[in-house]
């Protein structure tokens, strides 16, 4: 569903992507890591026509998204802080939304409800605590039925009740056939909801397999555990090919 084939971003002369080569596919959901300065944000950025790469190409349903628009309406995105006008009711907020995104198709309410956000709609955004306004960005990046998802960092700040709210419609958005991306540093959140694992290091491409392979590599059930062996062997190798 999503082909990245050889982007490179540069920003002056500090390169945040190198040569990057990536097939996501409907059906899937990828645990998008790296420690910071890796390229993530830029990747996600490319991915929302925010930041427009150096050379190399997306595709996406095989149609390249560079010099375009209308693909994003194949995204929904869940941003890890949230900023609305702040006089603005909820109520107004998603009807905003609602009217600039014009989706002729069935909107999907499942979280609105869950989460019970129609009690808040009288509410404005500058009152509301922010595991508040994180369902309120959950809400909205379900809101039209993508076929990708792209959260970045989905539970924080919300409570227990609706975390587990959130992971079992992210779910079962998976089991539909939809293509979710998450960013999170909550190792335990990619294990209950990743099939597999992309990460970067310094724009590079360091591994990008399933979650099971990782754990059938590195010999740990858990995925942190996993990753800390992954970055450790990743370590070791850079250290013999300078020395």
């Amino acid at each position: 569903m999503i082909s990245i084939e050889k982007i490179n971003k540069k920003f002056g002369k500090f390169q945040a992507i190198k040569d990057l080569n990536l097939r996501l596919e409907l059906g899937k959901s990828y645990a998008l890591i790296g420690p910071n300065g890796s390229g993530k944000t830029t990747l996600i950025k490319i991915l929302l026509g925010l930041v427009i790469p150096t050379s190399g190409d997306v595709q996406i349903g095989g149609e390249s998204i560079l010099q375009e628009w209308k693909y994003r309406e194949k995204i929904g995105y869940m941003p890890q802080i949230g900023r609305y006008p702040e006089n603005m009711t909820v109520g107004q907020v998603i009807g905003m939304i609602k009217n600039i995104r014009n989706h002729k198709g069935v909107m999907d309410e499942e979280l609105i409800k869950s989460f019970e956000l129609e009690k808040f709609y009288d509410k404005r955004m500058h009152t509301l605590s922010g595991g508040m306004r994180q369902k309120v960005s959950a809400a909205l990046a379900f809101f039209f039925n993508p076929p990708i998802l792209i959260l970045d960092e989905p539970t924080a700040g919300l409570d227990p009740v609706s975390v587990e709210i959130l992971k079992d419609k992210i779910k079962q958005e998976k089991e539909s056939g939809k293509l979710i991306i998450i960013t999170s540093h909550i190792m335990s959140d990619l294990d209950d909801l990743a099939t597999d694992l992309v990460y970067l290091f310094e724009g590079d491409l360091l591994y990008h397999d399933t979650i099971k392979q990782l754990k059938k590599e590195t010999g740990e059930i858990r995925l942190g555990k996993a990753i800390s062996c992954l970055i450790t062997q990743n370590n070791f190798v850079n250290q013999l090919i300078k020395s």
